[in-house]
């Protein structure tokens, strides 16, 4: 396994080895000696439907790093730089992770993070380091026209929540 860097100062790849044979294959996901300042005692399971977009989703106390691995399907994943004195505050980074692929996806505390199913169905899992607490929940507009995220399709599925999301200017407020 190694960890690998992204264009933005935090977010890792955690690539791994598929081992393969004719019954299929084996894949670690995760060692805890990569991430040895952290710890991740929640876990987490989504399923979601094509065209099915979720978050962009933040905890502003008792935050979460994430460690995000795709087990069933493909999608487009984001974390958007939410740490305040960040040179890339703002910025965030995209990639597409299916059942097929070789990495995880660790986004570190201080990232809203959100993806969109691009697969018929798609099953997530997610390592958490902390427990999730919908009273430090916030919700960044997936849309933002400040964010400038280029979502593969311009008319997702999306929840109440995530339909009323905070225009990154008002989330800073």
């Amino acid at each position: 396994m190694k960890l690998l860097k992204t264009k933005i100062n935090g977010p890792k790849i955690i690539k791994s080895k598929i081992f393969k044979d004719k019954r299929g294959y084996l894949r670690e996901t995760f060692r805890n000696y990569f991430l040895k300042n952290e710890k991740f005692p929640f876990d987490v399971m989504s399923f979601s439907k094509r065209n099915v977009l979720r978050g962009l989703h933040i905890q502003t106390k008792k935050s979460q790093s994430k460690i995000i691995t795709v087990t069933h399907g493909k999608i487009f994943d984001v974390a958007v730089d939410l740490r305040k004195n960040s040179k890339t505050f703002g910025k965030y980074v995209s990639l597409i992770i299916s059942d097929k692929s070789d990495f995880s996806f660790y986004i570190p505390k201080g990232f809203a993070h959100g993806f969109m199913c691009l697969s018929k169905k798609c099953t997530v899992n997610y390592k958490c380091s902390n427990y999730r607490n919908p009273s430090y929940e916030k919700t960044l507009l997936w849309n933002d026209s400040d964010l400038k995220i280029k979502w593969p399709i311009k008319k997702p599925i999306l929840s109440k929540k995530d339909t009323s999301g905070l225009n990154i200017s008002a989330f800073t407020k």
